[in-house]
């Protein structure tokens, strides 16, 4: 016999107390912190509990009784269903407010260190169409909204419609359809609406994920501070006989064609047949249908190759204050007219494509980077020739299997250590490395203050933090970087 699942109970009347994190908001209820995405502090609304645990609950706004004096209007048509931009409602600068807050919070939470005080936040050149990068799922099921299942016809359930758009947390093989993103340039709504509309009207088959069936899977869609345009459609072929295959192939080159005719803007039209159960790309063959097979970004005087798997931070404008902070942080005790020899080593671990090794390369002696992709530090390489740029050198492999004591004796100690670690941070091998190279200072610019405050925790019995400058690349998201200068005491 099944228990019977407790009913959980309607809040009437509410008031929406703080913001909390991952874009969500948060009140009291009895002895449980409530959380509830899609709102603001001040909100007054009814709120159905969906979930509840010994020390939260979670819930969702049914509806609103009076509006916050702090709330704006969202200005994107999917506000509320596509979980990607979830602070529409709130203004630009409390979002910086709670993203300083946040990085405060965590580094003194977690890393229980002493702490310089903070400069405030950087807050994003553009507010919209900051993106130079987005990536849309194909599917032949898209997501219907609670309103729209509330219209369906008993009995008769709903029509498979496909869409291209985001995918939902929580339903991976269903996609919200999307209209207009603000994320990026409008012209990437127009490609990507294109794509949609000629699929549908020439009878090519959505993805679908359970199945592993259907031709038209994913697009991806990036452009540059140069005007430049790289749009990268994946495929999957059927492969059941001979002659579907081959109507797969004709299917794809003509809405390619179609694409490049359409839009003579994008100089990078490319596609891939992906066969795999996922829509990684980092180990396809990527094929040219016309133009390039890469575009550039400019940063100062500098030129950076990006290609169809290269990773290049996702706001361009930001990326600039970005790394300048770090570049400040890495030679704010050397000369602008030192000697060669006078200049710091500085080692760029998780390097990426070199966009920092490369930044900070004139003022260096020479710039060790490190990095687990190999396509990346090929990238990083032909980025330092296309500068015209002689004293790098690139490294790929596992960082704790690279970075040892053994390959810091043969290239020597660093001065400075610069490092920009995925969202999970360092691993703690790499920490003591660190530890035992010993470098002057050390900038850390994290995506994550949570495991960048542990690994400064862990760093903290030899170097002091110095000065803690958080930047955000990511408004109406929870999402926020900083940059760390650690001295070493």
């Amino acid at each position: 016999m099944t228990r019977k699942k407790k009913s959980l109970p309607l809040l009437e009347g509410v008031t929406i107390e703080a913001v909390a994190a991952e874009g969500k908001c948060l009140f009291h209820w009895d002895d449980l912190v409530v959380f509830v995405p899609f709102c603001v502090p001040g909100d007054v609304c009814d709120v159905q509990i969906r979930r509840k645990k010994h020390s939260f609950a979670e819930g969702e706004v049914v509806r609103f009784i009076k509006y916050s004096n702090v709330r704006v209007k969202p200005f994107c048509q999917h506000f509320g269903v596509c979980g990607g931009c979830k602070w529409q409602d709130l203004p630009y600068t409390e979002q910086l407010k709670f993203k300083q807050q946040q990085v405060y919070d965590q580094l003194s939470r977690i890393g229980k260190i002493e702490l310089p005080e903070f400069r405030p936040i950087l807050g994003s050149v553009k507010t919209q169409e900051y993106r130079n990068k987005l990536d849309f799922g194909c599917a032949n099921k898209r997501w219907l909204t609670s309103e729209e299942i509330s219209t369906l016809v008993p009995g008769e359930g709903a029509k498979n419609t496909p869409a291209i758009g985001f995918h939902i947390t929580g339903a991976f093989d269903k996609i919200l359809p999307i209209e207009k993103c603000w994320l990026m340039d409008d012209l990437h709504n127009q490609i990507r609406n294109e794509v949609r509309d000629y699929a549908i009207a020439n009878g090519l088959s959505f993805f679908d994920l359970r199945a592993q069936t259907g031709l038209l899977r994913d697009v991806i869609i990036r452009n540059s501070n140069t005007g430049e345009w790289m749009v990268i459609i994946q495929f999957h072929y059927d492969r059941s006989s001979q002659e579907s295959g081959v109507r797969s192939q004709e299917q794809a080159k003509g809405l390619l064609q179609h694409i490049a005719d359409k839009f003579p803007q994008i100089s990078a039209l490319m596609y891939l047949d992906n066969q795999k159960c996922n829509d990684t790309i980092g180990d396809q063959d990527i094929l040219v249908f016309k133009g390039n097979d890469h575009i550039f970004e400019l940063m100062e005087d500098l030129r950076f190759k990006v290609g169809p798997k290269s990773f290049y931070q996702t706001n361009t404008e930001q990326a600039y204050h970005l790394y300048a902070v770090a570049r400040e942080f890495a030679f704010a005790e050397y000369s602008e007219n030192s000697e060669h020899s006078d200049k710091p080593l500085i080692y760029d671990l998780y390097t990426g494509t070199g966009t920092i090794a490369n930044f900070v390369a004139k003022k260096a002696r020479q710039v060790i980077g490190i990095e687990y992709v190999p396509e990346a530090i090929e990238d990083a390489k032909v980025n330092s020739e296309i500068n015209g740029i002689t004293n790098t050198l690139f490294y790929a492999g596992d960082m704790k299997d690279i970075l040892t004591d053994d390959f810091i004796a043969e290239h020597g100690r660093p001065d400075v250590i610069i490092t920009d670690p995925p969202r999970a941070g360092m691993h703690p091998d790499v920490v003591k490395t660190i530890l035992r190279a010993a470098p002057q200072r050390i900038v850390y610019v994290s995506c994550n203050p949570a495991t960048q405050a542990r690994d400064l925790h862990d760093l903290d019995a030899d170097y002091r933090v110095a000065a803690v400058q958080p930047v955000d690349m990511f408004p109406h998201t929870p999402h926020v970087e900083n940059v760390v200068l650690l001295l070493r005491r």
